[in-house]
């Protein structure tokens, strides 16, 4: 079974699921939760507050109990369940940094051996990694529209997520690894700040949450002077991200733009509306790098299958 994840800074996502990318660590089973992942002598819980941002998803087990919840959630969800499985995990990074950390990324999740013992929701699960690939990020959430993109000379894809905006240019469809940005400018850091700018205006208290419901135009109890608050700011983050991106010479009104993630549906109004953007497209499902990384996993070993 080929499993795409998506590791991302706020949300973990494969075909299948999403969830926030925040675990809790307990020394016994915790007695009120029924979603218990049990590994290496500790149980994990899933947390609705998202671990602190790292650079760095290597330095500690944090992205890989992220990635086995990931798994064993799309082993369900996708109705595969086997007390033991063979998997290919599909895994990716941001354009910048691919070619330096792919070797590593890909290592990271073989520290442990190539197979993987742990429980989750009272199931025993054995997973066997037949092999870890790692692809650029943003590439792979347009990776089902390859034919089409081959028609534009160049064409950039924008991928708004938690921590970062990662920036990426194709020629005729290609990835042109050479030119890429990370921009530490995503949804956190624009929650951050108006988080405080609410708290210093109102004397309210505003999470993470609240802001996407707003934006989103999800059902909530804030006053209106609050939401537009929360709407100005966040216009004037879009407007940031395209400054920014303007003055890396990156022209979007005469180029067209993807833009990928879910930070880019939480902005998708002011975006499609700026002087600096002309041609615009959204990717609307969240999950679209899982599925690219799926996709060309499964034509990497299909290509493999034909060789041998």
């Amino acid at each position: 079974m080929i499993i795409g994840v998506d590791n991302g800074n706020a949300r973990t996502k494969t075909i299948h699921t999403v969830f926030t990318s925040g675990i809790n660590v307990h020394d016994v089973y915790p007695p009120i939760s029924d979603e218990v992942l049990e590994w290496n002598g500790k149980f994990y819980t899933l947390s609705l507050k998202r671990n602190p941002y790292s650079r760095n998803k290597t330095k500690d087990d944090v992205c890989y109990v992220l990635t086995l919840f990931a798994m064993a959630k799309e082993i369900l969800a996708s109705d595969k369940y086997s007390s033991e499985l063979d998997v290919d995990l599909a895994v990716g990074l941001p354009p910048e940094h691919f070619g330096l950390l792919k070797d590593k990324f890909a290592d990271y999740f073989m520290k442990y051996g190539p197979q993987i013992k742990f429980k989750y929701m009272q199931k025993p699960f054995t997973i066997n990694l037949n092999s870890v690939s790692v692809y650029p990020q943003a590439y792979a959430a347009v990776a089902n529209k390859a034919t089409e993109l081959k028609e534009y000379s160049r064409t950039y894809v924008i991928d708004i997520g938690g921590y970062t905006t990662d920036v990426l240019l194709l020629h005729n469809g290609k990835p042109d690894l050479t030119y890429c940005r990370s921009l530490e400018n995503g949804i956190i850091t624009m929650n951050n700040n108006i988080h405080a700018r609410i708290s210093a205006a109102y004397d309210t208290s505003v999470e993470e949450d609240h802001i996407i419901d707003v934006l989103l135009d999800r059902k909530h109890s804030m006053s209106d002077e609050v939401v537009k608050s929360i709407k100005e700011l966040a216009e004037e983050h879009a407007a940031s991200i395209l400054n920014q991106l303007r003055e890396l010479g990156i022209d979007l009104k005469s180029n067209p733009a993807i833009f990928v993630g879910g930070g880019a549906l939480l902005f998708r109004e002011y975006l499609e509306n700026s002087e600096m953007t002309s041609k615009t497209e959204f990717m609307p499902d969240v999950a679209a790098n899982a599925l690219g990384y799926t996709i060309f996993t499964t034509v990497k070993l299909n290509k493999l299958a034909k060789k041998g």
